[in-house]
């Protein structure tokens, strides 16, 4: 767990026109667009975030950056409003693959069939990514 007294020490890389915060040796955050969001790799601050769970269809889509689309929506987990931080998981392992910003919330989403739910702002494969497993 983050303990924001310890005297780990606090990196800023540059990625594009972003930043990685790294504390200590773990991503803590990423900064895009503005704003800042987590890490997929910060499970302490993941596992607070309202999920949605995609099916495996949606994958695919997600990893290469497409925003999250209702009909590839299997479960809603939490309660959320409109531009809350939401975690997208697959359906299959549960696994973090995206941070979205939802675009509805959550009760919202639930009763919509069709349209956007929610614009990805990170996600496995992406330049934050990448830029971890770099020398």
């Amino acid at each position: 767990m983050f303990d924001p007294l310890s005297k780990q020490p606090v990196e800023e890389v540059v990625v594009d026109d972003g930043r990685l915060v790294l504390i200590g040796d773990k991503a803590f955050a990423i900064c895009a667009g503005g704003s800042i969001f987590p890490s997929l790799l910060n499970d302490e601050v993941l596992k607070t975030l309202p999920s949605i769970v995609v099916d495996m269809g949606a994958i695919p889509h997600i990893c290469n950056g497409a925003d999250v689309m209702r009909p590839g929506i299997r479960e809603i987990l939490g309660e959320f409003q409109r531009e809350a931080v939401v975690l997208v998981k697959d359906v299959r392992f549960g696994k973090p693959i995206a941070i979205c910003v939802a675009e509805t919330s959550s009760e919202s989403m639930r009763a919509m069939s069709k349209g956007k739910a929610a614009r990805t702002v990170h996600y496995v494969g992406d330049r934050f990514w990448e830029a971890l497993k770099s020398p």
